[in-house]
């Protein structure tokens, strides 16, 4: 059987990375492409709930120990992702480490100690980055209702997402309508299913 395929979707916030997550697995759905959205944080779990409190300005936390729950948080989850690829389910996650690195150094964290927790976790196929200015951030509804969405964090977070970019990224151009970046993400994922799949590869900034 082959594996499903492992694509992550990271954007800073606003840039319609939740909607486009939805739409891409109803359109794989549609194609008869067995396919499941995740969503971290997983705001169902024992360090998820804790995550929700913190994100909602209920609870105070030294950013330290939020970024290691964040990173708990992905990793408590590894091993029911490993057995949905393996069963030759296609993954949609919403948010990876690369989302919990971006937010901590934004805040003022050390780059490379902020790496070190997720280092080892599975390494995804494919990551769409949805890029978005900030001040097209601030047109859209909703912006600055939980704790990261501040003009100056967002834009020391969209700096340091593309300092963790590599051969697996693709950026697309979030300005665009829902239905232009739908294709463009559509376009991207069926090329990359075209491609032979390796095995998973738990490695994650070990190289």
């Amino acid at each position: 059987m082959t594996r499903g395929l492992m694509i992550v979707v990271e954007g800073c916030d606003r840039s319609g990375k939740s909607t486009q997550c939805e739409l891409l697995v109803h359109n794989l759905k549609s194609r008869n492409i067995d396919s499941e959205l995740i969503k971290f944080p997983d705001r169902t779990t024992q360090t998820g709930k804790m995550i929700d409190s913190y994100l909602r300005q209920k609870s105070d936390l030294d950013d330290h120990a939020i970024h290691l729950l964040f990173s708990a948080n992905r990793w408590e989850a590894m091993k029911a992702i490993s057995e949905k690829l393996l069963a030759g389910k296609t993954l949609v996650i919403d948010r990876y480490a690369y989302s919990g690195v971006a937010f901590s150094v934004a805040k003022g964290l050390d780059f490379d100690w902020c790496k070190h927790p997720d280092v080892g976790l599975l390494s995804p196929d494919l990551v769409l980055f949805l890029d978005l200015s900030i001040n097209e951030a601030e047109k859209r509804g909703g912006f600055g209702e939980e704790r990261y969405e501040k003009r100056d964090l967002q834009i020391k977070v969209r700096t340091e997402f593309r300092k963790l970019k590599d051969d697996s990224w693709k950026f697309i151009d979030a300005s665009s309508s829902m239905e232009k970046v739908e294709q463009d993400v559509m376009k991207i994922v069926l090329d990359e299913m075209s491609k032979p799949r390796k095995e998973l590869q738990y490695n994650l900034w070990k190289h």
